[in-house]
């Protein structure tokens, strides 16, 4: 697998992530242990995980899986900032909370540091410069190596760089949702990370599912959008505002001889800004696909129809 620096530092990562937010719940060890050794092989190096997913159950198994030596082989990247209280998404990126839950996630990473650190979500309720506070405390006391943040806009992602500069730290990416059917990061977010120098880490690169077309005609009772848990997060891109996007994405893939979701992960992988689409399998046989896309260039008039088609999602 080819790899890019992350923005302008000197960080090297795969141009694909490996996403572990179903581990612990959808995903059982057996498949993730089996997926992060798969991913290995193929010369990923980037994996993504965060505090809150699965109740912390993510974590735990990924920290297993890398203990001793390996370790030094991953980039491994972690978010704080958010949690579960009564059922309910609560964002809290104080202090004290950031302080907290790294030290949580080291604990079950069984790591004294992660690569790259992110505030998971802007948080309106506390001050800016307080959760910036903590993004240099962690840096400073070597808990990570570099920093950054998930779900910012341009002009948040702009505003913590400069209070990040203050202090000699740099901000070197921002996690967000970007794919065919989420072109919104096109509206500001991809000027700043030019402008600024901080690379973009897309989630959800296949549209929460839907641009893999398992939603075309029906629901399998495997799918996100047959779960109880994530019908709500996988539903999103589901239905007639999306089906033109999927209808060409399946066009393309059927002429180039690969599976949707490598030409939809090849498009998003090849935006202006972006580092590498961070991916979120269920299970070894999705992954395989997904790997597959390392070897997809899509043709400048399928990218040029691909934009064309799904400019309404901009």
């Amino acid at each position: 697998m080819l790899t890019r620096r992350l923005a302008t530092s000197g960080l090297a990562v795969s141009r694909m992530g490996l996403g572990t937010m179903a581990w612990g719940t959808r995903t059982s060890p057996e498949d993730a242990r089996d997926m992060l050794s798969a991913f290995r092989s193929a010369g990923g190096t980037l994996v993504d995980t965060a505090h809150g997913y699965a109740g912390g159950a993510a974590e735990d198994l990924l920290g297993d899986f890398l203990r001793g030596p390996d370790r030094d082989e991953i980039v491994l990247v972690t978010k704080s900032g958010i949690r579960r209280a009564g059922g309910s998404r609560v964002v809290d990126c104080s202090r004290r909370a950031l302080m907290h839950q790294l030290d949580t996630s080291l604990q079950r990473l069984h790591s004294g540091h992660v690569d790259v650190w992110l505030a998971h979500a802007w948080d309106e309720h506390t001050p800016i410069e307080e959760t910036v506070s903590a993004l240099v405390w962690a840096v400073e006391t070597g808990r990570a190596r570099y920093v950054g943040v998930s779900n910012h806009v341009g002009w948040q992602a702009a505003r913590t760089m400069s209070l990040l500069a203050a202090s000699g730290v740099p901000l070197v990416a921002d996690s967000v949702e970007y794919s065919l059917v989420a072109r919104t990061p096109e509206r500001e977010l991809v000027d700043a990370a030019a402008a600024l120098g901080f690379g973009l880490l897309p989630w959800s690169p296949l549209g929460r599912g839907v641009l893999t077309g398992r939603y075309r005609t029906t629901v399998s009772a495997d799918s996100r959008l047959a779960s109880e848990e994530f019908a709500g997060f996988a539903g999103r891109h589901v239905g007639d505002h999306t089906r033109g996007v999927v209808e060409a994405v399946h066009t393309a893939a059927n002429g180039l001889g690969v599976a949707p979701a490598a030409v939809a992960l090849a498009w998003v992988r090849d935006r202006p800004g972006v580092t590498a689409p961070v991916v979120g399998p269920r299970t070894p046989s999705q992954l395989a696909t997904l790997l597959e896309a390392e070897d997809v260039e899509l043709p400048e008039q399928i990218v040029l129809a691909l934009d064309e088609v799904s400019v309404e999602h901009t």
